[in-house]
């Protein structure tokens, strides 16, 4: 599903007013339901649990925050576990648990999300959290990294970073349908330990700013492209393509390398690429005398059947791109202090179980 242009505009015309009064009485009613199941008590388990999370359906850029935390963690001799919903793959289907192996799965069967977490720890899919936890610590996790979830109260979280775009904020402010909020502000500040702003944007600072007035830290990062990567983009003509919350920050990214977009596809987010799509993009690139470029998250889709395209036409490459945080020691020194405390509390009380 492609999100709504009225959800992200905070300044609404006429349509979108009235999408928004059409839609309001199932908002209050998708907000009920969402305050429900966030005051459920959810399970203890006996490791940390670290949840990357954000306020609005889409992109936020949780998954390369993700990674950065693991990273950091790791350098601090943890042993980070990766729990993911494994949205779009069939692996999560039957109910299970199961770790992601990138020789053996793809993005059918473990979604594109959690292949790009495995590349850095071990990553669990799951639907259920506390049996994908479970797994987790039963392969050797010393701490848990969940991938999304701020709004699943299943597994108990000892913090949770709430992640937010800073070009678009809240959106409208409005709950799904009317708007691309998964649950009421409120509460979800409540269940939030800090905010991680990606990028700047005045949606972004008022988001912010909810946040220090709650006196619950803010943190402040951007989505840096691989140098090489970059320099290979800077002056040359580009038909890019991506299936992500967000695909105008994917082509903003291109351009800030110097890129010349000759031409440009937004995909739905989780979007199954099927190989003459991929090879007709091949053919527009051939024609505009462009390179064919999409996100490491698309990327991921389409290894399968990579070798299987015109080796003869420009072949799809990626932009990688990393969490930069202005914070990072800060905010690295925050995580490890839950962890510490995690850990002392288990030893005072002897009442942590998996």
């Amino acid at each position: 599903m492609r999100a709504p242009a009225f959800w992200w505009s905070a300044k609404p015309g006429l349509f979108q007013r009235i999408m928004t009064a059409i839609l309001t009485p199932f908002a209050a009613l998708y907000g009920r339901m969402a305050a429900r199941r966030m005051g459920r008590s959810g399970s203890r388990v006996s490791a940390p649990v670290i949840c990357i999370g954000n306020f609005v359906v889409g992109g936020a850029g949780k998954t390369p925050t993700a990674l950065r935390v693991a990273t950091w963690l790791k350098r601090a001799g943890e042993t980070p576990y990766f729990l993911s919903r494994g949205y779009g793959g069939a692996l999560s289907a039957d109910g299970g648990a199961h770790l992601v192996d990138e020789r053996r799965h793809g993005a059918a069967q473990a979604g594109d999300e959690p292949l790009l977490l495995a590349r850095v720890a071990h990553t669990v899919v799951a639907r259920d959290r506390p049996t994908g936890a479970m797994l987790a610590l039963a392969g050797g996790a010393s701490l848990i990294v969940m991938d999304d979830g701020l709004q699943n109260p299943s597994l108990r979280r000892d913090f949770a970073l709430a992640v937010i775009d800073g070009a678009v904020g809240f959106g409208n402010g409005r709950l799904l349908p009317a708007g691309p909020l998964r649950a009421p502000i409120e509460l979800q500040l409540q269940h939030s330990s800090a905010a991680l702003v990606i990028g700047d944007g005045e949606q972004g600072r008022a988001a912010a700013a909810l946040f220090e007035a709650a006196g619950k830290p803010v943190f402040h990062g951007r989505l840096a492209p691989d140098a090489n990567a970059a320099l290979h983009m800077l002056g040359a003509r580009v038909v890019a393509f991506a299936g992500i919350g967000r695909p105008k920050k994917f082509f903003d990214s291109l351009e800030a390398c110097g890129a010349r977009l000759v031409a440009r596809h937004s995909f739905p987010d989780h979007y199954a690429y099927r190989p003459l799509e991929i090879a007709a993009l091949q053919r527009q690139a051939e024609a505009l005398d462009a390179l064919l470029v999409t996100t490491e998250k698309d990327m991921v889709k389409l290894a399968p059947f990579l070798p299987a395209l015109r080796q003869d036409l420009p072949q799809p490459e990626a932009l990688p791109v990393t969490l930069v945080v202005d914070e990072a020691d800060d905010l690295r020194q925050m995580l490890l202090d839950v962890v510490a405390r995690f850990r002392g509390a288990g030893r005072l009380s002897g009442e942590m179980k998996i």
